[in-house]
Order: structure tokens, then C-alpha cells, then sequence
């Protein structure tokens, strides 16, 4: 079962710099990410939206082989790569995967104009190492679905200092 966290931050940068540090956590085995998306608050009020990936892209990419391919046993791979990226590239503009869009701009609506908030949406993870990376890292959990001690743990790191003084390997 995947947990949805929503930490919001005063800062337009903060959430992606948090989240460029779960990806490198990711890629250490050390927590599984579903989706972490980043919602901005323009000054203007407009909310964007940063995906982890962009489906429309991706869905361009494998239209575009499986065109080819199938083009290639028809005698007209540039047709079929063409027919296969704009197909692909529909699909994926019409499929949401992750959290539901329409859920983070509303959620987001309440954030300040120049906040951002980072939504992620973990299948697993290694608390107290990835705990110890978020440490003083800011932020304040908008929602999520961690149970109470869980939560409250998540929000001490996020308000505790890091200490400037790392103890020296003798």
C-alpha cells in the first residue's frame, strides 16, 4: 500500500531540491517512490504542475517504435513511426498515472502565491535513513496518509537543524 505525504514549503525551490533528494534516495535502494510531483504557485495565482515524468512524452517515444515496427513489416516504417508517435503521444497526453492532477491543484489553491509543495506518493521506504537525509530540511506536512507517531516523526526531521559538525573518521 502506497503513502501520499503533501509537504508544502514558503520557498518556489525548496520541493524540487527535496525531491531531487528522494530521487537520489531511489537510486540507492532506500525508498520507492510511486510519483513525487512538484506544484508551484506562480505570483499570478497559477498553479504548474512539475511530474516526475511527462506521459505525453513517453507515450510519443513507444508510439513512435511500435509504429516503426509495425511499419517496417508494411513496407512503410516513416508512415507507421509518424502514425505511432501522434497515437502515442494522444494516449499518453489522455492517461494520469500517480497522484490525480485535479487533486494537487486543488490541494494546491491554498498555498501563497511564490510557495511550492512536494507530493509524494511512497510504496516503500527506509524511515530512518531517509529521515535523517530530510533532516532540517523545512516544510510543513499539508496532508498525508501516515498514521499519527509516523507523521509527527516526518515533521520533527523536517524542523530539526542539521548539525554543521560531522564527527571525524579517525
Amino acid at each position: 500500500m502506497c503513502e501520499l505525504i503533501v509537504i508544502g514549503y514558503y520557498d518556489v525551490h525548496k520541493a524540487e531540491e527535496v525531491r531531487t533528494t528522494l530521487l537520489k534516495l531511489q537510486r540507492e535502494y532506500l525508498i520507492d517512490l510511486e510519483d513525487a510531483v512538484v506544484a508551484v504557485k506562480n505570483p499570478d495565482g497559477k498553479i504548474k504542475l512539475h511530474q516526475m515524468w511527462d506521459p505525453t512524452a513517453h507515450g510519443a517515444v513507444a508510439g513512435t517504435f511500435w509504429g516503426m515496427l509495425i511499419g517496417a513489416i508494411f513496407l512503410s516504417p516513416f508512415f507507421g513511426a509518424a502514425l505511432g508517435a501522434a497515437s502515442g503521444a494522444i494516449n499518453g497526453a489522455l492517461t494520469d498515472v500517480g497522484i490525480d492532477d485535479s487533486f494537487m491543484k486543488e490541494l494546491s489553491a491554498s498555498l501563497q502565491p511564490g510557495n511550492s509543495a512536494l507530493f509524494v506518493l511512497v510504496r516503500k521506504a527506509t524511515p530512518d535513513k531517509v529521515l535523517e537525509e530530510l533532516k532540517g530540511s523545512g516544510g510543513k506536512i499539508i496532508r498525508s496518509s501516515l498514521n499519527h507517531h509516523n507523521e509527527k516523526k516526518l515533521q520533527d526531521a523536517l524542523d530539526a537543524v542539521k548539525d554543521a559538525a560531522q564527527p571525524s573518521a579517525t
